[in-house]
């Protein structure tokens, strides 16, 4: 496992399958109402207006439930992102230490020639 320990270590993979799981009981709600006649719905467009309603519904659900899972992801994230530009910025410091050495060889070879 990673340093950030086993319960952080796939915080998306966590997050977004619960976020999927909120959404699928909420469609099964919603084809249930529907089944039962709870919600009136009929042909394509009422199966449409049940994946649209289960997904109105599932989104303030997961907000309001997932915001600890969401705040590990994001913390997740954004160390990643600030590794990779720590890691950018050095090889970018390196690359500009080469180029600042070659280019000092260069005007003291030329120097010495004068």
């Amino acid at each position: 496992m990673t340093s950030n320990g086993p319960e952080k270590s796939h915080a998306t993979l966590r997050y977004t399958s619960l976020r999927v799981s909120i959404f699928l009981g909420c469609l099964l709600v919603a084809l249930l109402l529907g089944h039962f006649g709870v919600i009136p719905v009929s042909g394509e467009a009422g199966m449409i207006f049940l994946f649209l309603l289960a997904a109105i519904a599932s989104a303030p659900l997961s907000y309001a439930l997932l915001s600890r899972q969401r705040d590990e992801m994001s913390t997740q994230i954004s160390s990643k992102v600030s590794g990779m530009r720590s890691r950018t910025a050095d090889r970018i410091a390196a690359q500009n230490a080469e180029e600042d050495a070659a280019d000092d060889a260069a005007r003291s070879a030329t120097a010495g020639q004068n």
